[in-house]
């Protein structure tokens, strides 16, 4: 019964039902042929989100709009366009720096592109680069967004693998640096290919330093989110109130660009996101209960590790299937559902959870930028007026240095666990 209820969803959602749908008409269907009480499904649900990490997800959501809607992003962008627009590539380079210093603050994915997007895709096209080149390297860059802390996504993974959120955001430093690195290099790469536009010179110092200190308090806020998680100060939960918190003051008191209306749209932008992630794991939580009843966790873990028990195998594996499942499902989705399935045999066989988590989110991340249902490009071209195929075709390039920033933390686990381990 329990993989009929898989195959039911799969069926579903390739038919063109929405996610939620594909997940709950296999639910009732089950509930009624089991003869199972109704009141189950409403508390299986409410069960699901009554958990104090997933508190963090609408915070993020609100610092993500508030930024967008308080003249930070400019800033940002400026900056970076100061300290790295000469280099080969030019607002390409920016971009991606950008999207660093974006994500220290968003934890979001689709919130950078609809943040910054606008304003790089913008910036460039009056630069002179091609709209669909700009529309690629935002959406590209933007995959940072989760892995750098905060990060939406390592939280809703933490909660549903009860790893500590703590470690999966410092986790996420230095495979974020590695991915904005091999990124940047693939930009300075094809520059020389396609001879792209950049700066005349570089900055002077004075430059750099006028550009500096308006973008100084967005740039330290990561420092104080990663101080007070490493010091104990705070709980990643707390962080996201921090954060909220500092970005009114800054946005209000130092950028004096902050109203009312800013933040009551804002406000109403965050309930419509974070309605449509947590019905999403509402109901993923109600169907992964079904699947632990039919045993199919440990069906799969028991045919897993029949086929080897070598770790470095089993990743190999599991980057293959997330591959081709992030083409289909988003990120909350595909995280609810297959993380009770796929983390415990490779637990058992000696992977790190906390370096499970980092190899997970990461490549259903790179999900977010490849057809058919990539939110990120859905976004993107909503964004730029260009079709997805044009857009498309200038991603491929950069599924390289992300493919191989993956295979690097998948086979190289020191890069993703070293910061972790100092909270020893």
């Amino acid at each position: 019964m329990g993989f009929l209820i898989v195959a039911l969803f799969f069926l579903l959602f390739l038919m063109g039902f929405p996610v939620i749908l594909s997940i709950v008409i296999p639910v009732l269907l089950y509930v009624f042929s089991r003869g199972l009480p109704l009141e189950l499904i409403t508390q299986r649900m409410h069960y699901a989100l009554d958990s104090y990490p997933l508190i963090a997800v609408p915070i993020f959501i609100f610092v993500g709009n508030l930024m967008n809607s308080s003249g930070i992003t400019k800033r940002i962008f400026k900056f970076a366009d100061t300290l790295v627009g000469r280099l080969p590539g030019g607002l390409a380079q920016v971009n991606i720096f950008a999207s660093l210093i974006f994500s220290g603050m968003s934890g979001a994915a689709l919130a950078d592109v609809g943040g910054l997007g606008q304003i790089e895709i913008q910036a460039m096209k009056e630069k002179g680069f091609s709209t669909s080149f700009a529309a690629a390297v935002t959406v590209a860059s933007a995959t940072v967004g989760p892995i750098f802390p905060p990060s939406i996504p390592l939280v809703i993974y933490g909660s549903v693998a009860s790893v500590s959120v703590v470690k999966l955001l410092l986790a996420g430093i230095f495979p974020a640096l590695l991915a904005v690195a091999t990124m940047m290099i693939m930009t300075a790469i094809l520059s020389k290919i396609r001879n792209l536009p950049r700066a005349e010179r570089w900055p002077t110092f004075k430059e750099i330093t006028r550009d500096f200190f308006p973008a100084l308090p967005a740039l330290l806020t990561p420092i104080l989110l990663i101080g007070g998680m490493l010091s104990g100060y705070f709980t990643p939960t707390e962080a996201a109130s921090v954060t909220a918190f500092y970005v009114l003051l800054i946005s209000n008191f130092v950028y004096r660009e902050l109203s009312w209306n800013h933040i009551w749209n804002s406000l109403i932008e965050t309930v419509k996101s974070t309605s449509t992630i947590l019905i999403i794991v509402a109901g993923a939580s109600l169907f992964g209960w079904i699947l632990a009843i039919e045993r199919i966790p440990q069906l799969f873990s028991s045919f897993i590790l029949s086929i080897t028990q070598n770790p470095w195998v089993l990743l190999l594996l599991l980057n293959l299937i997330l591959f081709i499942v992030g083409m289909f499902l988003d990120s909350t989705t595909a995280t609810l559902l297959l993380v009770p399935i796929v983390v415990p045999p490779l637990v058992r066989s000696g992977v790190d959870p906390i370096h499970l988590g980092l190899v997970f989110i990461f490549n259903i991340m790179i999900g977010l930028i490849t057809p058919p249902m990539g939110l990120s490009l859905f976004l993107v071209t909503e964004i730029s007026k260009v079709p997805m195929k044009s857009v498309m075709k200038e991603v491929v390039p950069y599924l390289i240095p992300l493919v191989v920033t993956l295979f690097m933390i998948t086979y190289i686990p020191g890069i993703v666990l070293f910061i972790p381990s100092l909270l020893k």
